[in-house]
């Protein structure tokens, strides 16, 4: 596959278990979930969104904790979608909610539910410790581990593209 122009992106979409987290699921006595979520990544969140560009979340699975992390960090609402079993129609849905072509949409990704979408964008990512299909199927490979900063290293790989990261 040949690399896709970085800095034609408008939207990232991010999986959430492997990618930003380390794809541990901690459940407690009583039976609910907890997950752990890099300040690095969140940070990188916020750098892109306050940049005037979008982030969506396609997840198969569904949380509070996921809930309330993408809340702080003033991810919109109607640009998550959890419970997805259809990793591309939730694509479509992205699509038609945004109105920002595939082309223009790069995905975060770690393991095999997530290539169908990833096939279909403009610039597919995959974190530094997916699987190989996943990894295969990318343009751009982080450096960090899902959990441990990857989404910041996609993050920072996009901004260079467009000339906006900062570096101190």
């Amino acid at each position: 596959m040949n690399a896709h122009d970085p800095a034609s992106i408008e939207l990232i979409i991010f999986d959430v278990d492997g990618v930003l987290t380390d794809g541990t699921i901690n459940i407690n006595d009583d039976g609910s979930e907890t997950k752990r979520f890099s300040v690095r990544d969140g940070f990188g969140m916020r750098l892109w969104l306050d940049a005037g560009f979008k982030i969506a979340i396609i997840t198969g699975r569904s949380g509070e904790a996921l809930k309330h992390r993408l809340a702080s960090l003033k991810i919109d609402p109607n640009l998550i979608i959890q419970g997805s079993r259809d990793k591309s129609a939730a694509l479509d849905v992205i699509i038609k909610k945004t109105g920002i072509k595939a082309s223009k949409i790069a995905y975060l990704a770690d393991d095999w539910p997530d290539l169908v979408a990833m096939e279909r964008v403009g610039l597919p990512m995959a974190v530094a410790d997916a699987e190989p299909e996943a990894i295969e199927a990318a343009d751009f490979v982080t450096v960090r581990k899902g959990g441990r900063g990857a989404a910041r290293d996609a993050i920072a790989h996009l901004l260079k593209a467009k000339g906006l990261y900062i570096s101190a």
